[in-house]
């Protein structure tokens, strides 16, 4: 039986969304990266799956493009949000995910605010293998002088390492992500953002995502970005960052409590084969 879908992105992090409240849909790990295949699928960095919700507006899943279920996704859940919101005519919805219980709210024209709740910041949040401290890691992931500082770690619901650097377009992305994301001390493996501090509410972002490379723009990474240089007093508690998609602007309010607000696309409809 085929099975409709959407194909959205968030700043190009691009999704499959399929809708699985009426019948469900449980992909396996082959599947998924069939579906994600640029060459003889549909493409995409994460398939994302909507399921019913218990006392939510829907429970929603998300799949990385080597097939690994994880539990979080920034860009995809503002997604999901305005999809759900243009449905309903909310103007707010309640989102399940593996992470926690999310909220997304209208924010503008395809504009959508998401609460991505508290950060974890503690050694065992992210996960890491032994106990460090995670404003400033006192470990050396990777031989490279462009890596200027210690990076920091913070949860969103998924670990994230985020290193600080004076040039970004320096940073050897392609030969650093691989290694750090499966370096022993990230027990899950680790998303690794590369950032570049242009100001008090401004940072430079890329990021290789666990699972699916190096993407123009992770919602995730952006949250994790702005709290690791809050923590160090390198910006202030909001900040715009720009990614190689577009910008994202992200607050870590005095209830620690980040705030994501950014851009939802459709790209075109399709059906599974």
């Amino acid at each position: 039986m085929s099975r409709p879908f959407l194909k959205m992105n968030g700043l190009g992090n691009d999704f499959v969304v399929v809708e699985a409240r009426s019948a469900p849909f449980s992909p396996t790990a082959a599947e998924v990266r069939a579906i994600a295949n640029r060459a003889s699928g549909i493409g995409c960095d994460q398939l994302i799956v909507i399921e019913p919700g218990k006392g939510a507006d829907a429970r929603v899943r998300f799949w990385n493009a080597d097939g690994e279920e994880v539990s979080a996704c920034g860009n995809g859940t503002r997604c999901v949000g305005w999809l759900l919101m243009q449905s309903s005519g909310k103007d707010a919805v309640a989102i399940e995910t593996k992470a926690g219980r999310l909220t997304a709210q209208r924010a503008g024209e395809r504009l959508v605010s998401v609460d991505m709740g508290k950060p974890g910041l503690d050694w065992r949040d992210i996960p890491l293998a032994r106990e460090q401290d995670t404003r400033s890691l006192d470990v050396t992931l990777f031989e490279d002088p462009s890596l200027a500082t210690s990076p920091g770690c913070v949860s969103m619901g998924n670990p994230h390492v985020v290193f600080f650097t004076h040039d970004i377009e320096a940073v050897p992305i392609a030969a650093a992500g691989p290694l750090i994301e499966r370096h022993p001390l990230f027990p899950e493996q680790v998303n690794v953002g590369f950032a570049q501090v242009l100001g008090r509410d401004r940072i430079r972002l890329r990021v290789f995502e666990r699972g699916a490379g190096l993407t123009q723009a992770c919602g995730t990474g952006a949250c994790a970005a702005l709290v690791a240089a809050a923590r160090r007093d390198l910006t202030d508690r909001t900040a715009t960052l720009m990614l190689d998609g577009g910008e994202l602007l992200i607050e870590w309010r005095d209830d620690d409590h980040v705030i994501m607000t950014g851009p939802a696309a459709v790209d075109f409809a399709g059906e599974l084969p």
